[in-house]
């Protein structure tokens, strides 16, 4: 090991409430993205790893599981505070990992947060139904049981807000969890763990998995132990999650991919549309599943509009710091990726407005990117801070271009008409609409999730996400008057 590497912190697997190497004692090197220089070593976790965390998991299941749901939301409300009270160390944890600036990594933070109070609060609204019987002295009603073992694969992009989107929800259901974190952000899982267990969270209950997909999320969906796989993350490797774990009739849940329409009207509030298109295009580095992509204006301010967000692009400031728009990519392979389609894009005829090239800096930065004319770029997800020009006739052709996609996570319309706005949303085919404003911005007690090749319909987090963790029991209650 050379001395930079023994320098180098390492962040470890929790399993049963241990924290512990990977049994093979290999490694993965997790390089900052605002730097390129090395942050720490990562447990290289393989199907012995994720065996004795599900072991770990389905033996502290049945005694968290047999608590009141209103008993796991006070743990649960714990983590929460505990996540309040250490949020500045948290959000340095996830600058870190991810390369945003400090102020973004904070609210990103912040949002955990309020995802973690608003489910402890499902302890108490875990609701089932009661129904009326056809059957004299009959009582039928319908209750919720848990799972059991949930595995829950989350992305880098928003690391602690992933972590708190799947860990608050399947565990105030009663399961137990295995949590294949992002190799991209292994701290950030680490150190929510850690406050698991301070907050009372008995060991097992949440078991924290580091590693590679193939080696270490492959084994969880493979599982027979494993009864819900909740994933988000790309749609290619949503469908093969899909078809190994339904190959065993695990419930799946999918949060995929994104390539998110913005129309802008002929009537819209132009200035104002500009500053939604970029923040939707480039905050967070474009790293968003829910980020604008799409951009589809009217001819008649079309060109004006262009101008208008190419200043703003133009103007974008890239870097770790507060006083910047946005910072890297998550790693080198994602930057080479985006640049290689965009010098693809270009060979096949498309015009690049701005942007288009890595930027001459330490760490993985990418130019803001303006693209007009490629069908190419505007049919997959880059999640990279691109974004793409269209121009239409009208309202029609606006409508049937945004819905040209095999995607249907998020999309927007600015105009001043509210009987556009309500065609629009009426007729999108996507899982969230925006009238007037960005195309990310989902608040943690409204369910999120998409249509067609964006997810399998399932929606996290809001009171929806007990759909997801629990089962249904119907139950039916019969009594004899005569022996009251």
């Amino acid at each position: 090991m050379s001395t930079t590497q023994a320098a180098t912190k390492t962040i470890a697997n929790v399993i049963a409430g241990e924290e512990r190497p990977a049994v093979s004692g290999d490694t993965i090197e997790k390089y900052a993205p605002a730097t390129g220089e090395l942050l720490s070593l990562v447990a290289r976790s393989g199907r012995e790893d994720v065996d004795a965390a599900i072991t770990a998991a389905a033996a502290a299941q049945p005694a968290w599981g047999g608590e009141t749901p209103a008993a796991r939301g006070a743990i649960l409300r714990r983590v929460a505070q505990l996540l309040e009270r250490d949020a500045d160390e948290i959000a340095a944890i996830v600058a870190a990992e991810t390369g945003k600036s400090p102020k973004d990594a904070l609210g990103e933070t912040g949002a955990a947060i309020e995802q973690g109070y608003f489910q402890a609060g499902e302890g108490r609204r875990l609701y089932g139904k009661t129904m009326p019987s056809a059957v004299p002295n009959r009582q039928n009603l319908v209750v919720r049981q848990p799972l059991g073992v949930a595995g829950l694969i989350i992305a880098a992009n928003t690391p602690i807000a992933n972590v708190a989107w799947k860990v608050f929800p399947a565990l105030v259901c009663g399961n137990a969890a295995v949590l294949k974190a992002s190799e991209n952000t292994p701290e950030t899982a680490l150190a929510f763990a850690r406050l698991a267990a301070e907050a009372g969270l008995p060991a097992g209950v949440l078991n924290v998995i580091q590693g590679l997909g193939p080696e270490a999320g492959q084994p969880l969906v493979e599982d027979p132990r494993v009864a819900v796989v909740s994933f988000t993350g790309s749609t290619a490797v949503g469908r093969m999650i899909a078809r190994v774990a339904g190959e065993r009739l695990a419930k799946v849940a999918l949060e995929l991919g994104g390539k998110n329409p913005l129309v802008v009207c002929d009537d819209a509030d132009l200035e104002k549309a500009a500053e939604a298109v970029a923040l939707s295009a480039y905050s967070n580095a474009g790293q968003r599943c829910a980020a604008g992509s799409r951009i589809i204006v009217f001819d008649s301010v079309y060109d004006e509009f262009k101008r208008l967000l190419l200043e703003r692009t133009e103007a974008q400031r890239v870097g770790p710091n507060d006083e910047d728009d946005f910072g890297p990519v998550i790693n080198e392979r994602q930057l080479e990726h985006m640049l290689r389609r965009v010098r693809e894009a270009r060979e096949q005829g498309a015009t690049v407005l701005a942007g288009g090239e890595r930027l001459p800096r330490d760490g993985y930065f990418m130019a803001p990117t303006l693209i007009e004319g490629s069908d190419a770029l505007s049919a997959s997800e880059l999640f990279g801070p691109i974004t793409t020009l269209h121009r239409v006739r009208g309202f029609d052709e606006a409508i049937a271009l945004a819905n040209d996609s095999p995607y249907g996570l998020t999309a927007a319309i600015w105009t001043n008409s509210v009987h556009r706005g309500q065609e629009f949303v009426a007729r999108i085919s996507s899982g969230v609409a925006a009238v007037n404003g960005p195309t990310y911005g989902s608040e943690p007690h409204m369910p999120f999730g998409g249509v067609r090749d964006s997810g399998t319909g399932w929606r996290e987090p809001g009171t929806e996400a007990i759909e997801i963790y629990t089962d249904l029991k119907t139950v039916y209650v019969n009594h004899d008057p005569g022996r009251v």
